[in-house]
C-alpha cells in the first residue's frame, strides 16, 4: 500500500479531454487489478463537457496525491434516479479515499434534493459489494452486460420486417419517454418533467435515439451509441401491441448493421437480468454476457 503524501480533491460539473484521460488510466488500472466491470460512462460524460469554475452541480469527485489520480466517483443521471459508481487505485486502498469521495456525493445529493439514487457494483467485486452493504443501500435489480461474439449475423432484406429507423428530434421527447416507462418501469412523472432527456442534446454526448417505424407508425425505439471502436446498443423496446411479430429480432439486428456501418470493433449492450425474453433473444444473435452489474437504491 502507498501512503498518500499530497492529497487534494477537485469537484467538477462534467469532465474535459484531459479528466476523460487520466479517468481512463485509472479504470483500466483498476480493471486489471480487480477483473471486475466498473460502469463509469466516460465517453458519454465527454459530450457534456464542464468546468470546475461556477459549479451550480457537482457530478464529478476526483482525489489526487500530487499530480496522481488516486480515487474517483461519477454521478449518472439518464433521466431517472443518479447513478453512482467509483473506483480507488489499488496501491492506495484501505485510507479512506472512497469514504471521502462518497461523503461528498451524499452532500451533493442532499443539497440538490434529486429523490434515490443507485449505487452500482460488479457482482464479482467484493470491495464494492460490502461498501454498499454498509451504505444501508437496498438491493434493486441486476443487469448483465453482452458482448456481441457471434459475427455469423447477416440476413437478406427481407427479414428485417420491414422496420425503419428514423432519427428522434426534440418534438418526439415525450414519446421517447412514454416508451421508457413501458419498457423499464421508469418514473410516470417522467413524461411530463421540465428536465426530460432531449435526443438533440443526447445526440450532441453520442448517444442517438431512433424511433422505430413500421407502414409509418411507430412501433418501438432504440439508442446507439459509438465511441471510440466501441458500438452500443441501449434501451430497445418494441410496443406490447406490435410484439410476438419477430420486431424485436429484426429491429436488434438493424441496430447491429447500423453499428457496423459505422466500423465498430466490438458491440454491447445491457439487459435486466430478469428480462428472459430479452436474454434469451441477444443470446440468439449471437450475444454472450461479460459482466454481472447489481444496483442497490439509496433513499433520502
Amino acid at each position: 500500500m502507498r501512503k498518500i503524501g499530497k492529497p487534494w480533491i477537485k469537484l467538477k460539473e462534467g469532465i474535459d479531454e484531459d479528466d476523460y484521460e487520466i479517468v481512463g488510466q485509472l479504470q483500466e488500472r483498476c480493471m486489471e487489478h480487480d477483473r471486475t466491470a466498473l460502469k463509469l460512462e466516460l465517453d458519454y460524460k465527454l459530450g457534456v463537457g464542464g468546468n470546475e469554475k461556477g459549479i451550480q452541480a457537482v457530478n464529478e469527485f476526483m482525489y489526487f496525491d500530487g499530480e496522481r489520480l488516486i480515487g474517483y466517483i461519477g454521478i449518472g443521471s439518464f433521466g431517472g434516479p443518479w447513478e453512482v459508481n467509483g473506483m480507488v487505485d489499488p496501491e492506495y486502498r484501505r485510507q479512506g479515499i472512497f469514504s471521502k469521495l462518497f461523503e461528498l456525493v451524499v452532500n451533493e445529493w442532499k443539497r440538490r434534493g434529486s429523490g434515490s439514487m443507485l449505487l452500482l457494483s460488479d457482482r464479482d467485486s467484493a470491495a464494492g459489494q460490502g461498501f454498499i452493504a454498509g451504505s444501508g443501500a437496498q438491493y434493486k435489480h441486476t443487469e448483465y452486460e453482452m458482448f456481441l461474439k457471434n459475427e455469423a449475423l447477416g440476413f437478406a432484406t427481407e427479414k428485417r420486417g420491414g422496420l425503419a429507423f428514423r432519427k428522434a428530434t426534440n418534438a418526439d421527447a415525450k414519446e421517447i419517454a412514454r416508451q421508457n416507462v413501458i419498457y423499464f418501469n421508469d418514473d410516470e412523472e417522467s413524461v411530463e418533467a421540465e428536465d426530460m432527456i432531449l435526443p438533440e442534446e443526447e445526440e450532441k454526448r453520442g448517444m442517438t435515439s431512433y424511433l422505430v417505424e413500421k407502414d409509418g407508425q411507430i412501433i418501438g425505439k432504440v439508442n446507439l451509441q459509438v465511441t471510440s471502436k466501441l458500438g452500443a446498443i441501449f434501451g430497445l423496446g418494441i410496443l406490447p401491441e406490435h410484439r410476438r411479430k419477430g420486431y424485436g429480432r429484426a429491429l436488434l439486428l438493424l441496430a447491429i448493421e447500423k453499428l457496423k456501418e459505422a466500423n465498430t470493433e466490438e458491440i454491447m449492450l445491457q439487459v435486466a437480468a430478469d428480462n428472459s425474453n430479452a436474454l434469451n433473444l441477444y443470446k440468439s444473435c449471437g450475444f454472450e454476457e461479460t459482466s454481472t452489474m447489481d444496483y442497490f437504491e439509496l433513499r433520502s
